[in-house]
């Protein structure tokens, strides 16, 4: 029995040794933020850490654990050397050429601004030290996230480089880190993978700048209607409607046109592709980012959505709701007289918020359904049922819910003011149109031709003949 543990802690002990001996080392050029931070990271996940630095000194906010040696004595450590400095310090490495020949320089830098210079950073490196094998990495990963740890922030890692060992080197230490790398190619797209840390919501631009302009229009729309209109011939002093009545009308009219334009793309594109007769033209630029767009826009409209709940929801405590109908009852109670029960507009009030909360509920599945944690659990089928056919019930729901509101009051010339209608009536134009475009593409004859086409049928060529030979590319 002895003998055995003594042949088993013998047989433990070299493991361990070796184990410890097999650590990668790799170097850090900078002891700044993020190669700290970096380093830090590293150390954890079991990789020996060496800084290099114009000043070779231990410090107090360097990780436990790590070395620090100049420049030259550090990059004779490892294979893998971690670029951590901004691209006006990387002159000093000219001297180091001959001892960074054949080595994987990875160049984390970011610039100031957006095309900051000719060429990317990682290009200009590869410039200056032909011999060594530049991979650009880890500059999509801030210091912070890094410290807090990836499931609290963005877990891609955006590679590229002209060797592929070298990238795959890397790669492979992004995955001990518990990252996600994503290979971008060559070292071209260097300055792709530089310039997306410095966009700001790049594809939120056009929703915020189309439901400002909506809110905007509709503000000034209103304002000229409710509260100038009955100063100019009533001397009524409105402005108390600013506070909630006027944004109550803009929130649920922005909501409905940006869900309308959700799905305005798709029927254009639609049309396009039945005038064309093909499916292999490009969309005009403008038509393919605003369909990329559509995720932000209704993220926008369910937003707007919700505002119109809240504020609906405080309509019985306003001062002027209870004003009126404490006047109101206090009239009946004077007159002696009470007004009859209406059975239509009953029905009519119970179908219009029957339709909000059944479009609502609808609205909020699609977001649901619209964050990655979701989408990524549901197949392909799946998704566009949700996305496509709930969120054209979705935009009838609400359209209703608009239509039913308004009820006999749209073609009363008494509700225009200076010809100017209610602006619930404005706000039906795109829905109406969208959805009657909508209904016309879904026509048999009209269906059949479409889902041809994106199938791969092409029309005037000699493919078109014979329904055998038609194109089947997806």
């Amino acid at each position: 029995m002895l003998a055995d543990m003594e042949k088993t802690s013998a047989d433990v002990l070299p493991l361990t040794m070796v184990s410890s001996e097999e650590q990668e080392t790799i170097c850090i050029f900078g002891t700044g933020d993020f190669g700290r931070s970096l380093g830090l990271k590293m150390l954890q996940c079991g990789y020996s850490i060496v800084f290099g630095s114009r000043n070779p000194r231990m410090s107090s906010l360097l990780p436990n654990g790590a070395g620090v040696l100049s420049y030259s004595e550090a990059a004779k450590k490892s294979d893998i050397i971690i670029i951590a400095l901004h691209r006006e310090h990387y002159d000093f490495l000219t001297e180091l050429t001959e001892v960074l020949r054949g080595k994987i320089l990875v160049d984390v830098s970011n610039n100031l601004k957006i095309n900051q210079y000719p060429e990317s950073n990682a290009e200009h490196l590869a410039e200056l030290m032909p011999g060594a094998h530049v991979v650009k990495a880890f500059n999509t990963i801030s210091a912070w996230a890094l410290q807090s740890g990836a499931l609290d922030a963005s877990r891609q890692v955006l590679v590229c480089g002209n060797d592929s060992k070298a990238k795959h080197r890397v790669m492979d230490i992004v995955r001990s880190l518990g990252l996600t790398p994503l290979d971008q190619g060559s070292l071209m797209a260097a300055s792709e993978i530089e310039n997306y840390p410095l966009q700001l919501f790049p594809m939120w631009k056009f929703p915020f700048y189309l439901s400002a302009v909506l809110c905007v229009f509709f503000f000034v729309y209103c304002v000229i209607r409710d509260i100038i209109y009955p100063y100019v011939y009533e001397k009524k002093d409105s402005t108390f409607r600013l506070a909630i009545s006027i944004p109550n009308r803009i929130f649920p009219i922005a909501a409905l046109t940006l869900l309308a334009v959700v799905y305005l793309p798709g029927v254009i594109a639609a049309i396009l592709q039945l005038y064309r007769g093909t499916k292999y033209r490009r969309f005009p630029d403008w038509l393919d980012h605003w369909m990329l767009c559509r995720k932000q826009l209704g993220l926008i409209a369910l937003g707007f959505a919700f505002l119109h709940v809240l504020y609906t929801l405080v309509i019985p405590i306003r001062y002027y709701v209870r004003w009126r109908i404490g006047n109101q009852t206090i009239s009946q109670a004077i007159s002696k007289k009470e007004n009859p029960f209406n059975t239509t507009y009953a029905w009519l009030n119970d179908s219009y918020l029957a339709l909000g909360m059944l479009g609502f509920f609808l609205f909020v599945l699609l977001g649901i359904t619209s964050l990655p944690s979701v989408s990524n659990v549901v197949n392909w089928r799946e998704f566009r049922f949700v996305q496509s056919k709930l969120g054209y019930l979705t935009l009838i729901l609400c359209t209703a819910h608009t239509l039913v509101y308004g009820g006999k009051r749209f073609l009363n010339p008494a509700n225009l003011r200076w010809y100017l209608p209610s602006a619930h009536v404005i706000a039906l134009i795109i829905p109406c149109t969208v959805l009657v475009i909508k209904f016309i593409l879904i026509l048999p004859c009209i269906d059949k031709t479409l889902t041809r086409i994106r199938q791969g049928w092409e029309r005037n060529t000699k493919f078109s003949q014979s329904p055998f030979n038609a194109k089947t590319d997806i």
